[in-house]
């Protein structure tokens, strides 16, 4: 019989592995440096933290005491990707790296007159 231990597990991998699916498809599919870089970067590191607390949950149950290795890895990853990205911004703003044309999605209404 499943415990539901293993159906924790099972969701947080599968929940993992579907934000780093997503972080991916945004590095390829985005248009410009600046949205590749939001989508990996929020995406992915939600990912990998879930998949890190699956690890760290079913380690701890097989090992005697806390498993510290899978915690101290998230934390390592939730403070470097944030500081990563935003240096990789302000090195791409400093560049002065083509950014993609923002278009007005609303055409402004035209005045109208009161007669």
């Amino acid at each position: 019989m499943i415990e539901s231990l293993d159906i924790l597990l099972s969701v947080l991998v599968l929940i993992g592995a579907l934000f780093v699916l997503l972080g991916s498809v945004a590095l390829v599919k985005l248009p410009d440096f600046f949205m590749r870089l939001h989508g990996p970067t929020k995406a992915s590191t939600l990912g990998t933290g879930a998949i890190l607390t699956a690890s760290a949950i079913y380690f701890s149950g097989h090992v005697d005491g806390i498993s510290l290795h899978e915690v101290l890895i998230t934390l390592f990853l939730f403070i470097t990707a944030p500081v990563g990205a935003h240096l990789m911004a302000k090195a791409a703003l400093h560049l002065k790296l083509k950014q993609l044309e923002r278009t007005q999605h609303i055409t402004p209404e035209k005045p109208t007159s009161s007669r």
